[in-house]
């Protein structure tokens, strides 16, 4: 399968190497030139969990192929699309008109509903999905992150294409594991609220690594996180169809929070992705655009408004 992977992230770059380490062959589309500036090689230092749970550390300098310009009649069978959530109309609407006949994989946060937000792509042509990876580009260029074993696949209000399937196939063949999810909404947007929480608070402490190790911080967050559940409902999603991934979240938080706190201190890929993050910028717009939201709706979020300082001021582009 040729993939074009959209831009040069953290999510694009870990499954780029991933998809072509399984025999596809992959691209990066990046913005005019961007190229030149990042050279023909990304450094990674990985730490990958796909076979072993406390992960299997990569360095390597990867030769890696970009381009600057797409028309629609290229020859991609897959594009990738993950970006930050403020940043996806703009890749929608990029894409649109150069989709060609390649599936396109949405594999994002989404606040926004996600039927509304890939209008501007062919309906038949979107597969949605959610990675399993975290981390940073250092100020050395170097892009340190941890390749989690599953990856998260979903619909919305249909079953899965035979699109969808070829690309499910792919993520297989690259040695991840599968998580299906039928309401894929109501998932991505619990999963928003949760990374709210968790960033807000990282936010609070200076930095996500200050969660690790840290009962009362990660006490502080869940019950960010369980405030949060009601402006879910409020969006018309029923959280009983999400037991399994709610159930955490409303658990007696003198339990939880130990044992998570454990987990993110001893759990080695979670806990690089905590160090290695690098980009304050997306954990401000994960609380601006929840606070808004919930402001429109009318839902009271008292913890999130209280830390308001912390995220508001800069727009999220």
């Amino acid at each position: 399968m040729k993939i074009l992977m959209f831009g040069r992230g953290v999510i694009a770059a870990t499954y780029g190497w991933a998809l072509e380490r399984a025999g596809h062959e992959v691209e990066f589309y990046v913005r005019p030139g961007r190229a030149a500036a990042y050279g023909t090689a990304i450094d990674l230092e990985l730490l990958d969990a796909r076979r072993r749970l406390r992960g299997e550390r990569v360095t390597e300098r990867w030769q890696v192929t970009y381009r600057e310009s797409l028309e629609p009649d290229h020859d991609f069978d897959l594009i990738v699309v993950s970006v930050q959530h403020y940043s996806f109309p703009d890749a929608a609407a990029f894409l649109g008109p150069r989709v060609g006949n390649a599936t396109v994989l949405v594999f994002n946060n989404l606040w926004v509903e996600p039927l509304a937000a890939v209008d501007p792509l062919p309906a038949d042509q979107v597969a949605w999905g959610f990675p399993g990876v975290g981390g940073g580009f250092g100020d050395d260029g170097v892009l340190r992150a941890a390749l989690l074993p599953v990856v998260f696949f979903g619909t919305l209000d249909q079953p899965p294409t035979e699109r969808g399937r070829v690309v499910r196939e792919a993520f297989r063949q690259a040695g991840l594991k599968l998580q299906e999810k039928t309401d894929f909404r109501g998932w991505l947007w619990i999963h928003f609220v949760l990374n709210a929480g968790m960033h807000v608070q990282s936010l609070k402490l200076g930095s996500p690594a200050g969660l690790i190790g840290a009962p009362r911080n990660v006490r502080e967050m869940l019950l960010a996180v369980r405030e949060l559940l009601p402006l879910v409902e409020a969006r018309g999603i029923d959280l009983r169809r999400h037991r399994s991934d709610v159930l955490p979240l409303k658990a007696p938080v003198c339990l939880t929070a130990p044992a998570l706190a454990w987990l993110l201190g001893r759990f080695a890929p979670v806990r690089l992705t905590l160090e290695s993050h690098a980009n304050p910028e997306e954990l401000r717009a994960f609380g601006r655009d929840t606070l808004a939201e919930a402001r429109r709706l009318g839902v009271a979020v008292p913890r999130l408004a209280a830390a308001e300082p912390y995220f508001a001021g800069t727009a999220a582009g």
